[in-house]
């Protein structure tokens, strides 16, 4: 199949009148400067698909019904936690299969392509282990496979309920292992991404509350290479948490006793002064942002212009799902930024706009935290392509970028691996997926 668009970001940039040859799950050739052919499928604006750094795709389950205080005398993330655990307790593993294959197209429609699953919900209702350890995992898998999205699974280990060591609590029964039962775990979750095209295993000590030293060191004995993601940060009380428990702010204790490089991604990091950032920066560690669900949970601004003034790099995530919109997401960060520092286009640098500059850090930065073997438009690299409908207002260049995240404009088509996943702006399989996505929540009800 060839797809030809009017135009196109390649690696090297904006290109006009772009023949892209697909081979297989890959792109074979393109082309610039060239018309259409007979046979040729057109579009109007070609972009690379966008990386999900970080979800929880069975919290999809729970968008929109959070929003009512519930009684409590501060409503912030400690209170949407109890919710969120409510859910867990009722949750199978076809459940999740369904509630993840509804996110799961929700993001291809909105032009991510790569997911990186966060994944800690692993045991039985009562807390024991599933005959098959990675029975939870297996059901992502699955949503993976029916949706078509590529996946970066990341088992979580999750030990504690606090800094220290403190015991676990009844709510996280769902969630905790020792070590051995979760190196049996991960054995399992490899064996569930067998057959997905582009599949990456990683790992993800859960936070620094709820992993001790100890055993994040021997987590980081078990999985050598590959991504490793942690929460970190987001909240103020875990930063005082791990003040007295430590002496040091989460982000500091981390840069000082973890390994940190350019495999970690730093979910969060909300909560951070000057030295932080600048350690982040120098360590090559992505800082995993997802701005729909930090506001929606309260949990404060990153400091994001800092980062990328020290030469750091970013990537988003959609984490709870309560809304699930790539462009958003990064709308939502720069408007941030704006709202913070009293200005506009904070995160603008080296000449591009403020659309490019958001696109190409949560291209890269988000690859590179999902362990994606490559990101971008470009010759044997996986037929990752969003199709934006053509602007009828006659932008170009970034111009159109910024007219997607800012103002208006649609997806039409979304490829993933070569295979057309979205069409008209719907994920193909979007009827009966949303069908067992309506039942599972009628069961939940």
């Amino acid at each position: 199949m060839t797809l030809w668009f009017e135009s196109a970001l390649l690696p090297g940039g904006w290109a006009r009148d772009v023949r892209i040859m697909l081979s297989g799950t890959r792109i074979g050739a393109i082309e610039t400067g060239v018309a259409a052919r007979p046979g040729d499928v057109r579009h109007g604006v070609a972009l690379p698909g966008l990386p999900n750094l970080h979800s929880h795709a069975f919290q999809r389950a729970m968008a929109g019904l959070a929003e009512a205080p519930g009684g409590v005398d501060r409503d912030d993330f400690w209170s949407w936690r109890e919710t969120m655990y409510r859910l867990v307790g009722r949750l199978t593993p076809d459940d999740v299969a369904a509630v993840a294959a509804m996110a799961f197209a929700e993001m291809l429609e909105s032009g991510f392509t790569r997911v990186g699953e966060f994944h800690y919900l692993h045991h039985d209702i009562d807390g024991g282990a599933y005959a098959e350890p990675a029975r939870m995992a297996a059901a992502v898998a699955a949503a993976g496979a029916e949706t078509g999205i590529a996946l970066t699974l990341l088992p979580v280990f999750y030990a504690h309920a606090g800094f220290g060591g403190t015991a676990s609590a009844p709510g996280q029964r769902r969630f905790v292992s020792d070590l051995d039962r979760f190196a049996r775990l991960r054995e399992g979750c490899g064996h569930a991404l067998r057959d997905l095209d582009g599949a990456v295993l990683g790992i993800g000590p859960h936070s620094l509350r709820a992993v001790t030293p100890g055993e994040l060191t021997a987590l980081l004995a078990l999985a050598p290479e590959g991504p490793v993601h942690i929460h970190i940060a987001e909240q103020m009380p875990e930063v005082e948490a791990c003040l007295a428990w430590s002496g040091a702010r989460p982000v500091q204790w981390l840069l000082d006793h973890a390994p940190v490089d350019p495999r970690w991604c730093l979910v969060h990091a909300t909560h951070v002064d000057p030295g932080e950032v600048a350690g982040i920066a120098r360590s090559g560690a992505v800082v995993g942002l997802c701005p729909i669900t930090e506001a929606n949970l309260g949990d404060g601004l990153f400091p994001a212009g800092a980062l990328l003034d020290a030469g750091g790099g970013f990537g988003i995530g959609s984490d709870s799902n309560v809304r699930i919109d790539a462009a958003e997401e990064l709308r939502l960060l720069e408007y941030g930024q704006r709202l913070a520092h009293r200005q506009r286009n904070v995160l603008a640098r080296d000449g591009r706009s403020t659309g490019r500059t958001l696109f190409d850090h949560a291209l890269l930065g988000g690859a590179q935290a999902l362990g994606a073997p490559a990101a971008g438009l470009a010759v044997g690299v996986a037929a990752d392509i969003v199709a934006l409908a053509p602007d009828a207002e006659g932008a170009s260049g970034d111009a159109l970028l910024d007219r997607w995240i800012f103002a208006r404009g649609g997806i039409d088509s979304v490829w993933r691996a070569g295979r057309l996943v979205v069409r008209e702006g719907r994920h193909v399989a979007r009827d009966a997926i949303a069908a067992r996505y309506r039942e599972t929540l009628r069961r939940l009800s």
